[in-house]
């Protein structure tokens, strides 16, 4: 078809939206990598773009020579792989339950299970019941209180709820159980709204700091988040300190800064979670999308 003058305009604007848009989203991002790769002293003198002015690996060097960050990556890492499969497990479980037609008292459970949406007890409350429960300071008060969502739980649900019984009837007529439908048959078929699920999962315990704040003092237990928030937070006390040891040391040696050695963790903190997202992208989208078009 020809295209009119009309549309080509349509189109030239469009584009011109969306590479603005984007421009404005990536160049944060652009802008910190910048910082994370050039000179300390050279960074406090600002005007940084998306380009190091004074390449160096120095601000990384500085991170990774700190030990308490491997382990605080550790657990950055294992508490999010445990979080997804705990969550997807218990979650799924749940959604598939409520799903069941002959499930006694399901109306009383779905009311039940939406309670925690709306109300919620409050930090005190919460934090001596974990008290109670041995996890303060302990590893496991980043996974189990975490195990359950009613958000996701209907996500799921849903889902579910769109695959065709006929399936699961000729799985129970050729001998399978409840068990065998679950796993073999229903899970297989929920990939896109279990992808959206875990990528969710995954992105709010990677991000997660505030559970470290509230709960958790060993520093042995510390994740890298709660590592970058301390930073961030100390930044602003210790810039004039760092100004003047950067402005005092040799210009022929690289120097790193609080401001450059945060960016550097924003960078580590970021890379994992983006590596991550073009593999879950497909599933993302159609688990999003779940019941915006019914047939």
């Amino acid at each position: 078809m020809k295209r009119t003058i009309g549309t080509r305009i349509f189109d030239i604007v469009n584009i011109t939206i969306i590479l603005i848009l984007c421009a404005m989203m990536l160049y944060p991002y652009l802008n910190q990598l910048a910082i994370s790769f050039n000179d300390g002293r050279d960074t406090l003198l600002g005007g940084i773009t998306i380009f190091p002015r004074v390449f160096t690996f120095e601000n990384y060097r500085t991170i990774f020579k700190d030990p308490s960050i491997g382990s605080a990556f550790l657990i950055s890492v294992t508490r999010t792989l445990l979080n997804v499969v705990f969550a997807l497990f218990v979650t799924f479980s749940a959604a598939y339950a409520m799903t069941r037609k002959n499930l006694k008292g399901r109306k009383f459970f779905a009311r039940y299970f939406c309670i925690p949406a709306y109300l919620h007890a409050g930090l005190i409350p919460t934090y001596i019941l974990y008290r109670y429960l041995g996890l303060i300071n302990n590893y496991w008060v980043y996974v189990v209180p975490f195990g359950f969502t009613f958000y996701t739980f209907v996500i799921l649900r849903s889902f579910i709820q769109e695959i065709p019984e006929a399936l699961e009837e000729s799985a129970l007529i050729d001998g399978a159980n409840e068990i065998v439908v679950m796993f073999k048959i229903i899970m297989p078929l929920s990939l896109p709204a279990l992808a959206t699920v875990a990528l969710w999962v995954a992105v709010g315990q990677w991000n997660d700091w505030t559970t470290t704040l509230y709960y958790i003092t060993d520093s042995e237990l510390f994740p890298l988040q709660y590592v970058i928030m301390r930073i961030i937070k100390q930044g602003e006390q210790v810039k004039q300190e760092a100004l003047l040891a950067a402005m005092g040391a040799s210009q022929s040696k690289a120097v790193t800064t609080s401001e450059s050695v945060k960016a550097s963790m924003l960078i580590i903190t970021s890379v994992p979670i983006i590596m991550v997202y073009p593999f879950l992208q497909k599933y993302f989208v159609k688990g999003v999308t779940l019941g915006a078009v019914k047939g």
